[in-house]
């Protein structure tokens, strides 16, 4: 009875994607020059969302403003986002993966676990079927893949992020001594920049340093739950399965770590709304309503504070959220102790359309103008991508707040209750 999960990843998939389309209409061939997706050449405005191997060499970086990347390389070939032309390549390499897979479970745009359990008789050769697949969406898509091969998701995950691009590789829980222990601790999945380095600080290196640490010691750096969670990774335990169906999200929550401490009220109220905006967006795509929301802030002494309300009626407006967050936000912190994290979680959902009358017509416009405008901005986004259209408030002086955290927000959003497994890297 073999127990055997596939992570299948696209290969710098916005970039591949385009370069794809670029290619069939004899264009040169993006992969292979300095480029890169996002932003605007001309106004030198917006982020790097993918970049090629070429442009990596000139140590452009994936989440940077497009000024500075443009700095180190001033031939990076530039191309805007396509999210229609994402959407169409996702749908066909995640076909082509069911054609083989019993089960298969898409955890973003560009990345899916495959269940093989117990289909030895039908695939005797897991090597094969991964080269097979990988092959096939190659030579039929004209992008390439990463295939991770492992026991459980956690470890075929790990795997898929060796060497690329267009590789197969295996971590079975018989190599971990030798392929996952030697690497950095900050290459453990759901290891993040701050928590690799309380971990170096305290000489765990590696992967097989954390492996080997006393779970007690964990616990206590770390609290009871994370610290165990690092010492069950480190040692490639993970039992959560390939899921058929996503899980019916029971919350929606969405955070960011700071790269620089957040030390006044504007700013961490900037970024409040960047995640507010987020949140309740991906809500509203679902058909959801939220009857509790939550703050949760990290001072850069790591220590977590959180606070949360419960609401008399549901809602699913942004600026209604926002207003909210901020109150809840101001009871947590002093504006004194700078903030490394900030968070916003949106729980006690309901889908049922009711909603108390208001007494008073002006407040119920009001509600019904906030509304439509949520409506139209999703729309939007939607049809041409998050940087659309954009919030005034999220304006300083002519010029976008916080890049480089609403980068990070992107890979730092989770379905409360449903084990999200978020892109890393080159996407």
């Amino acid at each position: 009875m073999r127990k055997l999960i596939f992570h299948i990843d696209v290969n710098s998939a916005y970039l591949s994607w385009e370069a794809t389309r670029r290619v069939k209409n004899g264009e040169p061939d993006l992969r292979l020059i300095p480029s890169a997706i996002g932003g605007d050449r001309d106004k030198r405005t917006g982020v790097i969302l993918a970049k090629s191997i070429p442009a990596k060499k000139f140590k452009v970086t994936t989440g940077e403003p497009v000024g500075m990347a443009l700095r180190k390389c001033p031939d990076l070939v530039l191309a805007k986002p396509d999210f229609k032309l994402y959407v169409q390549c996702s749908r066909a390499f995640i076909a082509i993966c069911r054609k083989y897979a019993p089960v298969v479970e898409q955890v973003s745009i560009d990345e899916c676990f495959c269940d093989f359990d117990n289909t030895e008789r039908i695939y005797p050769d897991p090597l094969e079927l991964a080269h097979r697949i990988k092959d096939e969406i190659r030579d039929t898509l004209g992008f390439t893949v990463n295939v991770g091969i492992s026991e459980n998701k956690l470890l075929a995950k790990m795997a898929s992020d060796f060497e690329k691009p267009d590789k197969v590789h295996t971590l079975y829980p018989s190599e971990i001594p030798e392929k996952l222990w030697p690497l950095p601790v900050g290459e453990l999945f759901t290891v993040g920049k701050a928590t690799a380095q309380r971990l170096r600080q305290a000489r765990i290196e590696t992967i097989g340093d954390l492996a080997h640490t006393d779970v007690e010691t964990l616990e206590k750096m770390f609290g009871p739950k994370m610290g165990r969670h690092l010492h069950r990774y480190a040692n490639g335990i993970d039992p959560s399965p390939v899921l058929a169906e996503p899980e019916e999200a029971k919350g929606y929550s969405i955070s960011t770590t700071l790269e620089d401490d957040v030390e006044d009220y504007d700013t961490a109220h900037r970024i409040l709304l960047a995640l507010t905006d987020s949140v309740a967006a991906r809500m509203r795509a679902d058909g959801a309503r939220t009857l509790c929301v939550a703050v949760t802030i990290r001072s850069n002494d790591f220590k977590n504070k959180s606070h949360q309300i419960k609401l008399r009626e549901p809602t699913d407006g942004t600026n209604e959220i926002y207003e909210i967050a901020k109150k809840l936000f101001s009871e947590l912190w002093n504006g004194k102790t700078p903030l490394r994290l900030l968070s916003v979680a949106l729980t006690d959902l309901t889908k049922e359309d009711f909603a108390q009358i208001s007494l008073f017509s002006e407040a119920a416009e009001q509600k019904a103008r906030a509304q439509k405008l949520d409506q139209t901005v999703d729309a939007l986004r939607s049809k041409y991508g998050r940087a659309t259209i954009q919030r005034g408030a999220l304006l300083r002086d002519g010029h976008e707040v916080g890049k480089k955290y609403k980068a990070q927000m992107e890979t730092e959003t989770s379905n409360t209750g449903q084990k999200e497994h978020k892109p890393q890297g080159n996407k």
